[in-house]
This record gives structure tokens, sequence and C-alpha cells, in this order.
């Protein structure tokens, strides 16, 4: 799969991919100029209601989703605000209102609707035209509103939080490199959280058997197998946000003998209607305090006029 290609190169660089990001770095140096021109003609819109943006610079899975579940449980009337990633649907749709659910994963995409069954009293908007969505939640009587995938959103005022992953093998811009705006951007960001320093992810596990099959449909993969239990006998990717099947998930379970799918959350639920044997991986992030301590100044801040 090219994707899979593509992330070898990104995340896994090897000496013998240095062919290939050379190949690709006029196209690089292309993209590179256009975010930067892109950046600064930028006007920025302030929609008078604290945004907190939580995106990153890499292409590909840095733990935005768990990261929101976790900020956005400890605040009232916190809305989410999310493009819907590979849902099968367009425009605006609100996903759930106070916790009840308006949208099926289909419909969302399956981050914002894990963020929506997995947050108390959750209000999940996606919408490709982020500000259409803004307007809907402070219409909707949003108090505080998570930005999913801000970062690039250059022309909203927001509080900028940048997930930085604890290693890096490529700096280099799209194609070449996973990058989506040069590396040095992340000083714009008024916190650049990084993996195991400023949060760490925590996993448990639910309904282990002997003999599992991993089936995923996230970004760069490999970056599950620090955390697999014993008794993985195969693994199995799909592209990220990909949908399932259930008689080829049959299949793969027969094929190996196994006895269950071993399974992420965001994979679980694209699965929850097949009645599968499904062993499941579940994601909590530990948020260092000071970053906790940060966004409730710049609320707490805003509100009283002063921002950051």
């Amino acid at each position: 799969m090219m994707s899979r290609f593509f992330e070898a190169i990104w995340f896994d660089t090897k000496w013998f991919h240095y062919f290939f990001i050379i190949l690709f770095l006029p196209i690089s140096i292309l993209w590179a100029v256009f975010m930067i021109v892109r950046r600064f003609l930028a006007i920025r819109e302030n929609f008078e209601i604290p945004i907190i943006s939580i995106g990153n610079l890499q292409i590909g899975g840095t733990g935005k989703t768990p990261f929101i579940i976790e900020l956005a449980s400890n605040f009232k009337n916190a809305y989410i605000v999310s493009r819907g990633y590979g849902r099968k649907s367009n425009g605006l749709i609100q996903v759930s209102k106070n916790g009840k659910l308006f949208s099926d994963v289909n419909a969302s995409g399956d981050e914002a609707y894990l963020m929506a069954v997995s947050i108390n009293k959750s209000n999940v908007i996606v919408s490709e035209d982020r500000r259409a969505g803004i307007e809907f939640a402070k219409v909707q009587g949003a108090d505080v509103i998570f930005l999913d995938d801000g970062f690039n959103q250059v022309n909203i005022e927001k509080f900028e939080i940048l997930l930085k992953p604890s290693r890096v093998t490529n700096y280099f811009p799209i194609p070449s490199g996973p990058f989506r705006e040069p590396f040095w951007y992340e000083k714009k960001a008024d916190i650049v959280a990084q993996e195991d320093i400023d949060f760490k992810r925590v996993v448990t596990f639910e309904n282990l058997t002997p003999s599992m099959i991993l089936v995923t449909a996230i970004a760069n993969p490999a970056r599950l197998d620090r955390f697999l239990p014993k008794g993985v006998v195969q693994k199995y990717y799909f592209d990220d946000h990909a949908y399932f099947n259930k008689e080829k998930l049959l299949e793969l379970l027969a094929q190996n003998g196994a006895m269950s799918l071993l399974v992420t959350e965001k994979d679980a639920v694209k699965m929850s209607s097949f009645k599968l044997p499904i062993s499941k991986m579940r994601l909590k992030l530990e948020i260092k305090q000071s970053i906790m301590k940060k966004i409730d100044e710049f609320i707490k801040g805003y509100k009283n006029g002063t921002k950051h």
C-alpha cells in the first residue's frame, strides 16, 4: 500500500529512504513555501469565545483524540468542533449534545464518535467548515470550544496546544517527510506538549484471550507495538479511518485460528454492530498538571477580559 510506503519513510526513516526523500524534495519545498505564505497572509478571526486548539505539525496520530477527551472531560458546557475525518457524510452535523447521541459513526467519523461516547455530557459537532462549527457551538450556548486538529486553521484566533511525538526521525515537509508545515513553526504554539514528557499514554485491556489478531485502521499503526500484550498471533493494518467488513474479519479470525480481534477504541466504535469477539485496547492520557493549569488560566483570563 502506498500509505504504508510513506509511513515507513516518515516515521521509521532508514538510510535507503533518503533516495525517495531527495526525489520528492522539490515538491516538499514548494509545499513548505505555500504553507509559509498561507500563514503569513492569514487574518485571524476572533469569535469572542475561548477556543482551545489541539493539533500537530506531523501527519498521523499523536494522540489528539484522547488528549481532547481528557481535556474536555474537565470542563462544563465544553463543545468539541471536529472535521470528522473519514465520515460518510458532508456538512455540519451535531453528533451529541449533553451526552445524547444524534448521529452514528458513519455520519460522524470514528474519532468524533469516540469523543461523543467517551465524554460525560459530551457536545460534539463535525463540520468541514470549522468557522461554521464554532458559530453553531456559540448558538448552542458553549462556554469553551475545543478545536480538533486546529493548528492549521490559521484564520481562527485560538489558544494553541501542539502535540509532539516522543520520537521524530524525519523533519522534512510532505511528501519527503511527515510535516504539514516547517517543524520550527512549533514556536507559534502556546503550549508544546511532548509525549512521554508532558503527557503519557496509559494502556489497559479488556477481554483479552490467549489468541488474538490485531486489526486496526489508525495512522502509523507500528506505534502500538510497544503496548501489545501476549497472545497476538498476527497483525492487519488498514488505511487510517477505514471501515471494516464483518465477513472479512470473520475470515481473518478463521484463517489464524484466533479467538478474538484486538482493536483500539477508535476501531471498536466501527465494529459495535458486528457482534464479534473483541479484545479492546483502552487508551487514557496522563497530562501534566501544569498544562491543565495554563488552559484553566486562559479560559478564566478570557472571561475576565485579559485573554492570554
